[in-house]
Formats: C-alpha cells, sequence, structure tokens
C-alpha cells in the first residue's frame, strides 16, 4: 500500500509572528491540502509538510518513510534530486507541475529542469492539465527517445481536487451597487484590467455602481504594471462612485467569506489548469464568469471570450439575471471533475 507525503516549500516573506500555518495559505497550498485530505478520505495513507528549503526534504523522508514524496511545483534544483534518490532508493518522486505552458514559459529555467528531473531514477512529472501532460510527453519522449509505455508511466496525469462543500445565496438586486470579485494574484495571464473594463460597462447598463474586489497581496511575474493600470483606472472615476477595493491576502476560511459577499465572481483569464478561486466562488454560491478553454470544470454557457469586453460584459447580464441556473450547473460541473479526480488519484495510489 502507498504510503504518501506531499512536500511544499515555504513562501519566501514567512515570518512567524504574522503568519500561521494556514495564514500560509496559496493555491499551491490549498491544492495539496485538498489532495491530501481526499487520499486520508479513500484509506489511503497521506501527510503534509511545509518546509524551509530543499535541504529539509531528506529529513522529512527519513521520519515519515513514504512510498511516493509528492514535490509541489518546480522549487527542487536538479542536483538535489540525484541526491535525494541515492539517499531514499525505494521512494518514487512526484513532481507535480501546476502550470500551462503559457504560464510556465515566464518561469526562466522550469523546461530545462523538468528535462534534467528525468534523468534521475524514481522520478515522475504529474501534470494536472491534458494539454500540458500532451506537451511534456512530446518534448521528453523526443529528448530521452522513450518508449510510448515509458513516457506515459514516467509523466502521468493526476489532475486537481476541490472539497465538495457547496452553499447557495440570493443576489440583492436592491442596492446601488454590484459587488463583482476577480480575486488571485496579480499577473498579465490573469487579464484584471480587461475584466474590469468589463464590469465597469456592464455597472453602467444595469445603472449601478460598480465595486470591483481584487486581492493584490501578491504581484507575481512582472504584475506591477497591471496593477498600477487597475488603480490608475479606478482612481481617474473616482469621482463617478466606482470602486476599486483591495482586499488583503488572508486565510482560506476568511477568503470564503469575502467570497460569498461577492454579486459576480470573474475569472476570464488567458491560462489555467483549474482555477481554485473560481471553485471557491462557486462553492459559496456566486456565480461565475470563466474562460471555457482554461477552466475545465467551468459552463460553458456563462463563459467568455477573455480578449473581447462585449462578450464578458454579456455573460455578466447572464450570471446576473440568472444566479441560481450558473450556479447549480457549475456546481455540478465541479462536483463531477472532482469525482473523477479522486479515483484517478486513488487508482494511482492503490
Amino acid at each position: 500500500m502507498s504510503r504518501v507525503l506531499f512536500l511544499l516549500k515555504r513562501r519566501e516573506d514567512y515570518n512567524s509572528i504574522t503568519h500561521s500555518h494556514v495564514g500560509m495559505s496559496t493555491g499551491l497550498y490549498n491544492s495539496a491540502k485538498f489532495m491530501n485530505d481526499m487520499l486520508v478520505d479513500n484509506g489511503i495513507d497521506s501527510h503534509m509538510e511545509v518546509v524551509a528549503d530543499y535541504n529539509k526534504i531528506d529529513r522529512q523522508c527519513w521520519l515519515y518513510q513514504p512510498t511516493h514524496a509528492i514535490i509541489e511545483a518546480i522549487w527542487v534544483i536538479p542536483q538535489k534530486f540525484t541526491e535525494l534518490a541515492r539517499l531514499h532508493p525505494k521512494i518514487t518522486w512526484v513532481i507535480r507541475v501546476h502550470s500551462e505552458m503559457p504560464f510556465l514559459a515566464g518561469e526562466g529555467r522550469a523546461l530545462d529542469w523538468i528535462a534534467d528531473y528525468t534523468d534521475i531514477k524514481n522520478t515522475v512529472l504529474a501534470i494536472n492539465a491534458p494539454r500540458m501532460l500532451s506537451e511534456l510527453r512530446l518534448y521528453l519522449k523526443t529528448r530521452n527517445n522513450w518508449t510510448d509505455e515509458e513516457t506515459e508511466r514516467r509523466v502521468i496525469y493526476l489532475p486537481n481536487y476541490y472539497p465538495q462543500d457547496y452553499k447557495t445565496k440570493k443576489i440583492d438586486k436592491n442596492k446601488d451597487y454590484v459587488d463583482i470579485g476577480c480575486f488571485g494574484a496579480i499577473r498579465p495571464l490573469k487579464n484584471h484590467l480587461l475584466q474590469a473594463f468589463a464590469a465597469l460597462g456592464f455597472a453602467n447598463e444595469i445603472g449601478k455602481k460598480l465595486r470591483f474586489h481584487v486581492n493584490a497581496g501578491r504581484i507575481e511575474m512582472q504584475g506591477q504594471p497591471a496593477i498600477n493600470n487597475l488603480k490608475n483606472v479606478f482612481q481617474q472615476l473616482h469621482a463617478t462612485g466606482h470602486e476599486l477595493i483591495n482586499h488583503q491576502w488572508r486565510p482560506r476560511e476568511e477568503f470564503l467569506e469575502l467570497c460569498a459577499e461577492m454579486d459576480i465572481g470573474m475569472q476570464c483569464n488567458f491560462s489555467e489548469t483549474f482555477n481554485i478561486v473560481g471553485s471557491d466562488l462557486i462553492s459559496q454560491g456566486v456565480p461565475l464568469i470563466g474562460t471555457a478553454e482554461e477552466i475545465p470544470w467551468a459552463v460553458h454557457g456563462f463563459c467568455a471570450d477573455p480578449n473581447n469586453s462585449a462578450d464578458i460584459i454579456k455573460k455578466l447580464h447572464m450570471a446576473y439575471k440568472w444566479p441560481q441556473l450558473n450556479v447549480r450547473a457549475n456546481q455540478w460541473s465541479l462536483k463531477h471533475y472532482t469525482n473523477k479526480t479522486a479515483k484517478i488519484w486513488t487508482k494511482y495510489f492503490s
């Protein structure tokens, strides 16, 4: 029987005074926790640890003695895996890749490291998106001259899981403003600025003031110009009553409470593999506008072209008019997706 150990790297700005263990919550942390809890619920021995750096991995492996050590994201240098494979020859090292290729293109040496990982015995790459799975299999099969069987064994599909705890709510259409949440780390591929313009157009058309909510506590991958433009746009609109509301990054339970305060959620992003933020909004009964080609569980009828503000405005009207239909359809689709995920994971580790 498998014995699984999830390993995450502690955030660079960690401070024991201001950050609790939960306070480190990011999409990556939440994703791993959801997986770990799901495996435990399915009778698989699984554990999760957050370490300061890759030099602390060895100790956790001696303490826990896993059959599979899952490294969440690409943060361990290939040379370290060579050492770890020698010290722990019975462990299968599973490196989970959480990004599509457009996002990974901004990660410096990611593809170089990914290729080097495959030179090390007992390493497996786990991909959470079908397109990326196909692309990395092509890359690594070509590079390593693998057979189809070897390629499928060394580059596997392990999609994201989300806990199935869903709520309902009702939009208050009598208030003078509309609350639209466009949450997540500020990065160019998150498309915050165009979504803000679409939200503004929608608010004007329904005769309400816009309160556009973001949580810009994390600015990543050259995201500073995006947040600067966003702030400047709303400063110029200050006299109109439209507002940008920037929330601090917060622990998961508090973030879910914030999600529940929204009238509509927006995730019309350019690149996604799963989208936990959208799942959080839907779980709280908030209708969502997403991108059909990027969010695998999002219902296409309520998704929009992320390059077309007019299409996004159209879908915002639909979500505002039929919020319960949007929520029920997306919750059903997300539940269906995560049920399949649980079967894939339990099959692999059983």
